[in-house]
């Protein structure tokens, strides 16, 4: 047996553990079939254009966040506690690094996803999986986190997010981590926002569909979302407009895929209305 110091490098993830220790989580899940998505992706790629996975997810779920101002929030305080909402829905991804030959999580924040294009993620997407979060300055602050002392790094960590005006561009307004890569059918996780989504891996399997057994690809996609800011009714909601979302994603091409998928969410919170 060895008892060695925590690695610096991962010190960023231990003071993100004890802060988020304030949330009051609550876990949901679902099944998505992911025939449409299939579909279009296999579509793209044959016009030259590539989307992962977590690009329809982080596409899909930043226009439904954003059709969902109670759920695109964020919350602080105690004795007086305060609710943002925000108008703009900033995706929290989380990656898989090797940091100073250490494995670890790292957070890149993407911005205002909801008015943004396919290509626009993925570009996104792309340029944090292909950059060494040792040299890139949005990393910068883990890089920091690991070399102060660790309660210096708490207090540090704690100061930065006080602030809900500047929460999204720290932490998003919503989360999406991914861990597809691996026979892992469900996962729950606190991505530090209102709403984490956990993606499982897509796997072939009989459904009914029109009353017929067929063969589909079929997701586990996980909602964990803040008790303090909303309730489950509409976590639920969140999680039914996705999934609809989803498995009704616009065929390619497209010209306007945003007013399209918008154009499913609206319909659906007008059918739940009536």
């Amino acid at each position: 047996m060895t008892i060695t110091p925590l690695p610096r490098e991962r010190r960023a993830t231990l003071h993100f553990q004890s802060w988020v220790r304030g949330f009051a989580p609550v876990f949901l899940d679902t099944e998505v079939d992911m025939t449409r998505v299939r579909e279009h992706q296999a579509a793209a790629l044959g016009e030259g254009h590539r989307y992962s996975l977590v690009t329809y997810v982080l596409h899909a779920a930043a226009r439904v966040l954003a059709s969902h101002p109670e759920a695109n929030a964020a919350i602080r305080g105690r004795l007086r506690p305060r609710i943002a909402h925000y108008t703009a829905a900033s995706g929290k991804l989380a990656l898989d690094k090797t940091l100073d030959g250490h494995r670890v999580v790292v957070s890149a924040v993407l911005p205002d996803l909801d008015q943004a294009s396919m290509d626009e993620v993925q570009h996104q997407v792309d340029r944090y999986r292909d950059g060494d979060p040792a040299e890139m300055a949005e990393f910068a602050g883990i890089r920091v986190l690991g070399r102060v002392p660790v309660p210096l790094g708490r207090v540090v960590l704690r100061a930065k997010l006080r602030s809900l005006r500047g929460r999204p561009a720290l932490m998003g307004t919503f989360a999406v981590s991914s861990l597809r890569h691996r026979p892992v059918d469900s996962f729950q996780s606190l991505g530090g926002t209102t709403v984490t989504l956990g993606l499982g891996r897509i796997h072939d399997r009989p459904v009914a569909q029109d009353g017929r057994v067929v063969i589909a690809p079929i997701m586990r996609l996980s909602l964990a979302f803040d008790h303090r800011v909303i309730d489950g009714a509409e976590a639920a909601d969140v999680l039914a407009d996705l999934k609809e979302g989803l498995e009704q994603f616009p065929a390619w091409p497209v010209s306007t895929p945003s007013a399209a998928l918008l154009a499913g969410t609206d319909s659906t919170t007008e059918a739940r209305l009536a």
